[in-house]
């Protein structure tokens, strides 16, 4: 997937004037945020911040220490019978899985949940190899069949209306008309049933990898997750480095805040751990287990201390789902795998700032991220600092430019007295004169004014000073 995030401010745009886009974003607040809500007033808001702020030091401990804690779980999965890869990037992700492939004559691969493929763009590189990709998750095979991108991290297809989705599976599966919800279910679930019984290569995601014991961890609410894991003879998952927890005792507190943070969900329909191939003890697993670790630019992010806290992120959508700009524009509008304000601050990162400029201003910094996140990531701290780097370049090689040089020594000339305040102030109220209306300059002629009025209102300044105003007071009250 090529990144598309310097077209935000058009794919916004279109996202605004779409009636069922904005539609379908009306569920988030009143589905899976609401739904959040009441899951921490069942546990109690107290166990909530004692969760939170466990999870918090695991993850600090473990990011300060992730080049020890993935060695640990490159160890243990080799002594279970598995493989590591490590790739600095996609395009050496991608390579590891093909070559994987080819080497066991795949011809088919079903594939899990993961967010993780979405950053290498797997399906379309298996299809170029003649191999078949299919996605396993309903809402991911929905939008495969569109031949577009996720919309949402939990729920891909959420902009979809059953409509839409009947009208689909006629054009490509050939079904009839139904656009009954459960009807449409049991389609895709026959459909897919012969995939997972023909694939060679089962594909997944992991929320968790754990180090002490060489486990993957995947959190579903669908069959499908672990039919990809355990049906095909091959299983390939896909981690971002990140993913790393220390112990087994770890992912009590993080599967307590994931399907709560989430959907609101006490606990998901499924939750598979995998700790390599199939043993001879076992009635089913795949014959070869790899893991593929992928960096893919989290080491600039590990980098940064200012930056560090977004690998923290354990992929809920909960910052989407109480974000007044996610809520209005959706995921696509953000323009590549990860939206909303976590995706605001990984992106640059992933795929550069130049390219994702536009991405750290996508934010009112109303601090609702921060206050939902079940980690305590402060996403608002670095929408700033990537703001700061945008505007003034890294702190290392900031300089003011000329004319912001010019416009404080201006300034600094005007608030020397109270005199030199006053006449400057007449002069501006002076020349704001043919632009001003009803108190409000909409559209200003020269910049920096005219790039603030191509968005917004500027309050036009009064006719009159404070000063002024109780200069007359006091005299009319004499």
């Amino acid at each position: 997937m090529q990144p598309r995030t310097h077209e935000f401010p058009r794919l916004a745009a279109k996202a605004l004037r779409n009636p069922q886009i904005q539609q379908a974003l009306l569920g988030l607040q009143t589905g899976f945020d609401q739904a959040r809500q009441r899951a921490i007033e069942e546990l109690s808001p107290e166990a909530w911040d004692r969760l939170r702020d466990r999870a918090w030091e695991i993850k600090r401990h473990t990011i300060e220490h992730l080049d020890h804690y993935l060695g640990m779980l490159a160890d243990r999965v080799e002594q279970n019978g598995g493989t590591v890869h490590f790739a600095a990037d996609a395009a050496e992700a991608t390579q590891i899985v093909l070559d994987i492939a080819r080497a066991n004559g795949v011809r088919l691969a079903v594939k899990g949940k993961s967010m993780v493929s979405e950053e290498m763009a797997l399906n379309h590189a298996l299809e170029g190899a003649g191999i078949e990709a299919v996605e396993t998750d309903l809402g991911e095979y929905i939008i495969q069949l569109a031949g577009e991108t996720p919309f949402h991290i939990v729920a891909p297809a959420i902009h979809k209306s059953r409509q839409e989705v009947s009208a689909l599976f006629q054009a490509k599966l050939g079904t009839p008309d139904q656009p009954d919800a459960g009807a449409l279910t049991a389609i895709a679930r026959e459909t897919l049933r012969q995939k997972f019984l023909q694939a060679d290569m089962g594909l997944s995601g992991v929320n968790f990898g754990i180090a002490e014991t060489g486990t993957v961890c995947i959190v579903t609410n669908e069959g499908n997750g672990r039919m990809s894991t355990s049906l095909p003879r091959v299983h390939v998952a896909l981690m971002g480095m990140e993913k790393v927890i220390p112990a087994l005792e770890d992912l009590g507190v993080f599967y307590r805040l994931l399907p709560r943070a989430a959907t609101g969900q006490r606990a998901t329909s499924y939750f598979t751990l995998v700790s390599g191939p199939r043993r001879s003890s076992d009635e089913d697993g795949p014959e070869q287990f790899h893991l593929v670790v992928l960096d893919n630019g989290r080491s600039r992010l590990l980098a940064d201390p200012d930056l560090r806290e977004a690998l923290y992120c354990i992929r809920c959508g909960a910052c989407m789902n109480a974000c007044p700009v996610y809520r209005k524009v959706g995921g696509h509008a953000y323009g590549w795998v990860y939206p909303g304000p976590i995706g605001s601050v990984v992106t640059p990162a992933l795929v550069g700032l130049p390219t994702a400029k536009d991405l750290p201003f996508a934010s009112s910094l109303c601090g609702a991220c921060r206050e939902v996140c079940p980690v305590k990531i402060n996403i608002p701290r670095m929408l700033l600092k990537l703001r700061a780097d945008l505007s003034e370049g890294p702190p290392s090689k900031r300089k003011a430019s000329w004319y912001e040089g010019a416009a404080f020594s201006l300034w600094r000339r005007a608030v020397r007295s109270e005199k030199s305040l006053a006449r400057a102030r007449r002069v501006a109220a002076f020349f704001q004169r043919p632009f001003a209306r009803d108190g409000w300059i909409r559209r200003a002629p020269l910049p920096p004014f005219s790039r603030w009025t191509r968005k917004r209102d500027l309050p036009a300044l009064a006719p009159r000073s404070f000063h002024e105003l109780w200069e007359e007071e006091m005299n009319v009250a004499k």
